[in-house]
């Protein structure tokens, strides 16, 4: 199967920007494509986690937290850094505009700024929760994708005027940052949760950033 493809740092800087221009909710959308390229996870990760992940009861945002087992793509626990200012910032500002139309929110008002702490941190454009949908493999094990979310970010891409990219592309765009910055494969596999060390590496080889910087070099 094909790697979704990397987004270097300027295509990624126009894809926010376009994002926060047009579209049906464009503070949500950003957030989620920072949150994608910001923390690696997968969708069905993001449909499903909640706002207590992100926000302590005095509405402070958790440094570390972590995707719960039951919501894991891959049912093990693991650790989320929210740690980086861009996400913490368009997070922040699409958590205002949800307590502003009060989408989520809970009568405890003085508590996670006012939102319900077990809801969706995302939410669609209409304030429901992110519908995921259950299939069986050939194996016979349950499998879970969330189409709309899916759909979103393709539409995201494209209206950017980037083709083929998906959320898949922010999961390969933040493990190859990171290898690029010089994390070891132990550190990037910890915060993607795969099963294993070559998982990872065969996600970050053929960085095309990296062969780039090769050819630069050659003479």
């Amino acid at each position: 199967m094909a790697k979704a493809p990397y987004i270097e740092e300027g295509r990624l800087r126009h894809l926010l920007k376009v994002a926060a221009v047009s579209g049906e909710s464009p503070l949500r959308n950003v957030a989620l494509l920072t949150t994608v390229y910001g923390t690696g996870m997968m969708l069905t990760e993001i449909a499903r986690l909640t706002v207590r992940a992100y926000l302590n009861g005095d509405g402070s945002v958790r440094v570390k937290s972590c995707v719960d087992a039951g919501i894991a793509y891959n049912g093990k626990e693991r650790p989320i850094y929210w740690s980086n200012a861009k996400v913490v910032s368009a997070l922040d500002a699409y958590l205002a505009y949800r307590a502003a139309h009060e989408q989520g929110t809970t009568p405890m008002a003085t508590a996670f700024r006012g939102l319900d702490p077990d809801g969706p941190l995302f939410l669609t454009g209409d304030g429901e929760p992110y519908r995921l949908i259950k299939r069986r493999t050939t194996s016979g094990a349950a499998s879970y994708s969330c189409d709309s979310l899916s759909q979103l970010f393709r539409k995201l891409h494209l209206q950017a005027g980037i083709e083929g990219a998906s959320a898949m592309s922010g999961r390969r765009t933040f493990a190859v940052r990171l290898a690029n910055n010089g994390f070891d494969l132990r550190h990037i596999n910890e915060l993607l949760g795969h099963e294993t060390l070559t998982a990872t590496k065969r996600l970050i080889d053929a960085n095309p950033v990296r062969l780039g910087a090769i050819v630069a070099r050659v003479i």
